[in-house]
């Protein structure tokens, strides 16, 4: 699941034991916030590089995504290519 929530979240905790589920989280960005990120990027100050350790086209995604969720692979992040 990825969403962006201003509330709080709870989890019934047996069900997300016997899921063996993990939670990541990240900070609560603002537009604000992604238009400077955006104009770091496009303008090469930020460079992405590093962290897109893995990409696959469209067609090729299903394909890779389990290898994507196991942590011997290494993915920091992982691009589609679309188009």
């Amino acid at each position: 699941m990825v969403s962006l929530v201003q509330a709080d979240i709870t989890f019934n905790d047996p069900e997300f034991h016997r899921k063996e589920l993990t939670v990541f989280a990240t900070r609560n960005s603002t537009a604000a916030d992604f238009r400077r990120i955006i104009s770091l990027i496009e303008s090469g100050t930020a460079d992405t590089t590093p962290w897109i350790t893995h990409r696959a086209g469209f067609d090729g995604m299903i394909g890779e995504f389990e290898n994507w969720l196991d942590p011997e692979f290494g993915v920091i992040k992982a691009m589609v290519e679309v188009g």
